[in-house]
């Protein structure tokens, strides 16, 4: 029984290692090296080159090895089989570090204090927020959503948290589809963007939804962070939104092209911080783990766990 692993931009023989590490016993084998297609019973996944999985007639299963499955739905030759997507403790737990740091230094005006330490510039602000005044809106009430939720909660932030169908968060507000969407964002001072990119959702974070962002805030303006697909984002419009302070910040760890391109303004523009696509990076050594744990309880006759619904993309 075989494991194929299909990748692209990340060190396949990490991984080829790591899973063979947590099963052996298996063969685990890279995409282009030769290998027996009626052998492969499960692959696991991270931007595949497209119809690289079809042609498997005893494939099991496509483990996604990342949060997103969307670079899966865009192939469309990919197999009639169950797509499993990641939910692991220390995935969550990098999410969660990410949306709370960076909720941190808007709330503490890090940005400011950076550019005044390369100015020379000694200068307090006697109107330090604390967290309970600065209202926090996470699109997206999955287990990224909510596991985020409640450690800004812990921090004291107002917290609460938007997605099309409603689904409730631990002690925050909820608010649901397009009727939830105008006064989720009203009230909402840092933006928090975990949504998965779907039909629905891809380039939702655009010029509109930005202007119903909160303007009475203690934050300076409006703040961005956008930690779930690039998509999601129309990017001239939220360069728009900066410079004519629509937003006062915006920090992206995704975008529309990836790596961003050495052309793009937000590489340069003084209110946006950018980080490469690691946010939440998947640690081969745990994805594995979790890899192992799912094919060994589906051989002993349990259900497959966190199957992507193909209707919603996610």
């Amino acid at each position: 029984m075989t494991i194929l692993v299909a990748l692209s931009g990340w060190d396949v023989g990490r991984w080829v290692n790591r899973l063979q590490a947590a099963l052996p016993g298996r063969q685990v084998v890279a995409l282009g090296e030769p290998f027996d297609r009626r052998a492969v019973h499960y692959a696991v996944s991270w931007k595949h080159p497209p119809g690289s999985l079809a042609g498997l007639p005893n494939l099991e299963a496509v483990f996604s090895l990342g949060a997103g499955v969307d670079h899966l739905m865009g192939d469309p030759r990919l197999p009639d089989v169950p797509i499993l997507r990641v939910v692991d403790p220390d995935l969550t737990t990098r999410m969660s570090e990410y949306v709370v740091l960076h909720c941190l230094k808007i709330l503490r005006q890090q940005m400011r204090y950076v550019a005044q330490q390369a100015r020379g510039v000694w200068e307090d602000d006697d109107d330090q927020p604390a967290a309970a005044d600065v209202r926090v809106g996470i699109m997206g009430t999955g287990v990224l959503g909510r596991d985020a939720a409640r450690k800004l909660a812990v921090m004291g932030f107002d917290v609460a948290g938007w997605s099309r169908s409603g689904q409730a968060m631990d002690g925050a507000t909820t608010f649901a589809g397009a009727a939830g969407l105008g006064p989720f964002l009203a009230r909402t001072d840092i933006l928090v963007v975990l949504l998965p990119l779907t039909a629905e959702t891809t380039g939702l974070v655009n010029r509109a939804l930005l202007d119903g962002l909160a303007r009475d805030g203690r934050t300076g303006g409006p703040h961005l962070i956008n930690a779930g697909r690039g998509r999601l984002q129309v990017e001239d419009d939220i360069l728009s939104a900066l410079d004519d302070g629509t937003l006062a910040s915006a920090t992206l760890d995704v975008f529309e092209t990836e790596p961003l391109p050495s052309v793009s303004r937000l590489w340069t523009h003084p209110r946006v911080a950018v980080t490469p696509h690691n946010s939440a990076q998947s640690e081969p050594r745990a994805i594995a783990a979790l890899i192992a744990r799912q094919i060994l309880a589906h051989e002993a006759g349990e259900p497959f766990a966190h199957v992507v619904d193909r209707t919603l993309g996610y």
